[in-house]
């Protein structure tokens, strides 16, 4: 039984390493996420209304599974309260108000729903990528990228720069210009935002700006006219 359980702490961080170095980003990150997924799953077991915390050690890949319980005078709910003088006989400095973690038996990762962890890290990961694109093209407004068409959605089309995704709107095309998937496009970009959503990069081929720049790329005497 111990081989197998270090066997699956072994395989989960084999896992995060994986898609660490797969997505490039923080292998915290990744680590985070699947302690997310767990979490998700001990509360479908112990019930929705607990307030668990899973805690994976990165170093060995053991996993802790935690309650957490309200100090209070009196227990309404015993799922996340505990009262004072039961707090002090784990913490004799336990206090009113205070959080006590009561420690679960824990779940053993590979029962844990497949789809569930899987979406959980993947959105972790989006949200990752979208922080690192933000990053990296923050301080490159008016830059002229080079990019392949992924696809075209009501006119506009979406571009994938190798690190990062960029949409070019139908109206900062040039007129009757059309792109199909796997075209190469080379755009302007003028906007780099973040919302909700993540970040966003918007791109354009109709500005002067795109024209000016693009031929002092190409003709690179023209640069010094200040076009």
């Amino acid at each position: 039984m111990a081989s197998a359980v270090s066997a699956n702490r072994l395989e989960l961080l084999q896992i995060a390493d994986a898609v660490a170095r797969e997505k490039s980003i923080d292998r915290e990150v990744v680590i985070e996420a699947m302690a997310e997924a767990i979490q998700k799953a001990a509360r479908s077991r112990y019930g929705a209304e607990n307030e668990i915390r899973a805690r994976i050690n990165a170093q060995t890949g053991e996993i802790r599974l935690v309650r957490l319980l309200e100090v209070v005078e009196a227990v309404d709910n015993d799922a996340v309260q505990i009262d004072l003088k039961s707090a002090q006989r784990r913490n004799p400095a336990a206090q009113l108000g205070d959080l006590i973690e009561d420690e679960l038996p824990p779940v053993d990762f590979g029962r844990i729903a497949a789809q569930t962890a899987k979406q959980v890290i993947v959105q972790k990961v989006r949200d990752a990528e979208r922080e690192r694109q933000y990053d990296e093209y923050k301080d490159r407004i008016g830059e002229i990228v080079n990019g392949i068409v992924k696809r075209v959605e009501y006119g506009n089309v979406i571009v994938d720069l190798g690190r990062g995704e960029a949409i070019v709107r139908s109206d900062e095309l040039l007129p009757r210009e059309t792109f199909r998937n796997g075209d190469s496009i080379r755009a302007y970009i003028y906007d780099v935002r973040r919302d909700i959503r993540g970040s966003q990069l918007f791109l354009s081929r109709s500005p002067p700006q795109f024209m000016a720049t693009l031929f002092a790329h190409e003709v690179p005497e023209l640069s010094l006219l200040h076009i």
